[in-house]
């Protein structure tokens, strides 16, 4: 093949085999009688060799040293651009997924770096929940409003939500073990607080859609879990708590 069909096949310009030339990286095996070059299938092997090895990152001499080695074994060769390429593609996977937790963070509005986010919610990220709370309310003023809200508020914001929800479950566990019933002035009002901060800082949020919170945490194993982690039986405690002071209200 001459040198235009060479750089056709391989994607790269006739003066980048012009260079591997000069540098004594590619040499064609032959030339025609009026001096044109032209690759053997050797050639192209070689070629292909190179091209890999660029794209990992290796620097032309370092191309040539590996390629040249009095002990190089087109095997090894492949056995090494494997692994790489392999590394490569696990590193890329992990970046990918960082990538599409950040757009599905930043679709929530949590507008944080990864930092931040590790230190405001830890180990648990809210926008693994996004698509199943988009489809249950993505049609609702609820979850419009929500959107909204959420997209102004920066760490400081998000520290002072937590903080607050934080507050309130401690107390709730502390109702719980004093021996308090779920259903008293204590517990209901507990419960209120919980819905006014729900609407202060996400949605409005009426006593009945509250209520409906109240069911979940002790339907969805994953609420049950957090409130369990907190204090055997709290999930419980805090479903039955919401529910009354929603009954309460009326």
């Amino acid at each position: 093949m001459n040198v235009g069909e060479v750089a056709a096949l391989a994607g790269v310009t006739v003066r980048t085999l012009h260079h591997y030339d000069r540098i004594g990286l590619l040499s064609p095996s032959g030339r025609t009688a009026a001096g044109y070059r032209q690759y053997s299938a050797a050639d192209l092997d070689r070629l292909h060799q190179v091209l890999l090895y660029r794209e990992l990152g290796f620097s032309l001499e370092d191309v040539a040293t590996l390629l040249d080695a009095p002990d190089a074994d087109p095997e090894a060769h492949l056995r090494r651009q494997h692994r790489l390429l392999r590394d490569r593609l696990e590193r890329t996977r992990a970046m990918v997924a960082a990538v599409e937790k950040e757009m599905e963070a930043r679709s929530m509005g949590i507008s944080l770096t990864p930092e931040e986010r590790f230190e405001v919610f830890g180990d648990w990220l809210p926008e693994e929940y996004e698509a199943e709370a988009e489809e249950k309310w993505g049609d609702t003023d609820a979850w419009a409003q929500s959107q909204r809200r959420t997209r102004s508020y920066s760490k400081n914001d998000w520290v002072r939500i937590k903080a607050e929800g934080d507050d309130i479950e401690r107390r709730f566990a502390a109702a719980l073990q004093s021996g308090a019933a779920p259903d008293s002035a204590e517990a209901m009002d507990l419960a209120e607080e919980h819905r006014q901060q729900i609407t202060r800082n996400f949605y409005d949020c009426p006593p009945a859609m509250h209520a409906g919170l109240g069911r979940m945490y002790v339907e969805d194993e994953r609420f049950t879990a957090h409130y369990e982690q907190i204090a055997p039986g709290l999930a419980q405690y805090v479903s039955t708590a919401v529910q009354a002071n929603a009954a309460r209200q009326g």
